[in-house]
C-alpha cells in the first residue's frame, strides 16, 4: 500500500478505538465527514484491504497496445527521424494501421528512447543600424531613468538627458523629482542658450512628446497629429 493508504487505514483504527472523532479524522485525512464514515463502513465490512485503491492491479484502460511502442520507437527512430512530435504524430493517425496517441505519450515515448522533436533554424534577422547624423546639433535623444541615484542618501529620482545623436555628447542632464515636462523644458532652454536651437528631438513613446490622444477627423485629412506637452510649446515643430 501507499503511505496515503497506511495513514487511512490507522487513521480508522484510532477512531474505532475511540482515540480519534470522525470530524478531527476528516481534517487529517482532508476529506469530508462523508466520505469518513464511508471508508469506516468499507473498513467494517471488507477490512483493511477495502482501503486500498479500488484500480490496484487493473491494467489501465489508456495503456498502450501489445507491440504499439516498440513500432512507435521504430518509426521514431528509422522513417521519422527528421519529423517533430506534432507532424510524427500527425503522420501516425494516416498509416494504413493508423496509430492513434496523445502527443503528451507520443513525446514521452521518443524521450525516454533519446530521440529529440528536431526544430527548424530560422535565419537570424538582419538588423541594421541608423546611421548616425553627419553633424551635431542636427538630433537630440531624449530620455529619462527613474533610479535610487543617490543610494541610500535621499530619495529615488529621475535622471533626464539629452544627447547628441552624431556626437554622443550628453548635452545637459540634471535630477528631477519625476520625469516630467517642466524637466525637459529647462533642459532644451540651457540647450538652445548654450549650443543652439537643435534639428530635431528624438524621443520615446513618454506623453510629454507624443499625445496618447487618438488623430481627430479634420487632423486626419490634413495630416496632422494631436500635439503633445512639448508640441504645444513648441508651436510648428514636431519632435520625431
Amino acid at each position: 500500500m501507499t503511505l496515503k493508504e497506511l495513514k487511512r487505514i490507522h487513521v480508522i483504527h484510532e477512531i474505532q478505538a475511540g482515540r480519534m472523532t470522525a470530524t478531527a479524522a476528516a481534517q487529517v485525512l482532508d476529506l469530508s465527514l462523508r466520505q469518513v464514515r464511508r471508508l469506516l463502513k468499507r473498513q467494517r465490512e471488507r477490512g483493511d484491504a477495502a482501503l486500498a485503491h479500488g484500480n490496484r492491479g487493473c491494467t489501465s484502460s489508456r495503456r498502450l497496445k501489445a507491440g504499439i511502442r516498440e513500432r512507435i520507437v521504430e518509426l521514431a527512430k528509422g522513417k521519422y527521424r527528421d519529423y517533430n512530435d506534432c507532424h510524427f504524430q500527425e503522420e501516425l493517425a494516416v498509416l494504413p494501421e493508423p496509430i492513434q496517441i496523445s502527443r503528451s505519450t507520443l513525446r514521452t515515448i521518443r524521450r525516454a528512447e533519446g530521440v529529440p522533436s528536431p526544430r527548424k533554424r530560422r535565419a537570424p534577422q538582419h538588423r541594421s543600424r541608423r546611421e548616425r547624423m553627419p553633424q551635431a546639433g542636427m538630433l537630440l535623444q531624449a530620455d529619462g531613468s527613474r533610479h535610487a541615484w543617490l543610494e541610500d542618501r535621499g530619495p529615488r529620482l529621475s535622471l533626464l538627458a539629452y544627447l547628441d545623436d552624431a556626437t554622443g555628447e550628453v548635452v545637459w542632464a540634471g535630477f528631477r523629482e519625476e520625469e516630467d515636462a517642466a524637466g525637459y523644458f529647462l533642459g532644451l532652454q540651457a540647450i538652445c542658450l548654450t549650443h543652439g536651437i537643435p534639428g530635431a528631438i528624438y524621443a520615446d513613446r513618454h506623453t510629454i512628446f507624443q499625445s496618447p490622444k487618438e488623430a481627430s477627423l479634420e487632423q486626419e485629412l490634413a495630416g496632422q497629429q494631436p500635439k503633445s506637452q512639448l508640441g504645444r510649446q513648441c508651436p510648428g515643430e514636431r519632435p520625431h
